[in-house]
């Protein structure tokens, strides 16, 4: 009995702490949800992340499912690529998100459907963005056209635009799609680029890059085989 005496003790200070610690986490005022905050928005706004993560204030903070809200952004917010969400101990939950940006524009009537590189369509804009291109699919008569489809050439598409250095995409107007292995660029100034497929992206990028440096005042390229790129119009 004598020993059972502390044990017992022990225990009773052991579920009062527990208890103690419940009613904070849950049943006080100490540490609820007074504050929601968004970060890392560009073309979207906090208050529209704000409003789809609807993170109940007033609620505990210890109670809020972070990762129910972050796929409730993501469902709802199309353009949102990926979401942070963590509790800011003791009153705050804090929204870090990544909106997906665009490589490549399909036109669609007076609208375009932005695609980002991993060839998701993930919005319908009225304006079309700044230094994104164009697609052009010109692949209705190309002897291929039963073997790849236009998915498969807009995969292609995503692929070339996406592996694009940052000053070549800026200058990029529209990337044209005839077949598998004929897409070509246009850049700004009329300048035209032979590319080829979408195999060795980086490397034709590289040797479109020093071929602009070389021939600035050309006005057209051949990188589709990189290791002989060629130049022309100059």
């Amino acid at each position: 009995m004598r020993r059972r005496g502390p044990l017992l003790a022990s225990l009773a200070a052991a579920v009062l702490l527990l208890a103690g610690g419940t009613w904070v986490l849950y049943g006080s005022s100490w540490l609820r949800v007074e504050k929601v905050t968004a970060t890392g928005t560009e073309v979207l706004t906090p208050e529209q992340v704000l409003a789809a993560a609807a993170v109940p204030v007033g609620a505990p903070l210890v109670s809020v499912d972070t990762d129910e809200v972050g796929s409730r952004v993501r469902g709802r917010l199309s353009r949102i690529e990926s979401v942070d969400v963590v509790r800011a101990w003791p009153h705050g939950i804090g929204l870090k998100v990544t909106e997906r940006k665009p490589v490549l524009l399909i036109k669609k009537n007076a609208e375009f459907v932005e695609v980002d590189a991993s060839g998701v369509r993930f919005d319908t804009v009225a304006k079309a963005p700044a230094g994104v291109p164009v697609l052009e699919l010109n692949a209705k008569h190309s002897p291929s056209a039963r073997r790849f489809d236009e998915e498969r050439l807009l995969h292609e598409a995503v692929l070339v635009a996406g592996s694009l250095p940052e000053p070549i995409a800026k200058e990029t107007v529209q990337v044209t799609v005839g077949s598998y292995d004929s897409v070509v660029l246009e850049l700004s100034r009329g300048r035209t680029v032979v590319w080829g497929s979408g195999e060795q992206s980086e490397a034709k990028g590289r040797a479109l890059t020093a071929l602009l440096k070389a021939a600035p005042k050309a006005a057209h390229f051949d990188v589709s085989v990189p290791t002989a790129p060629a130049v022309s119009g100059s």
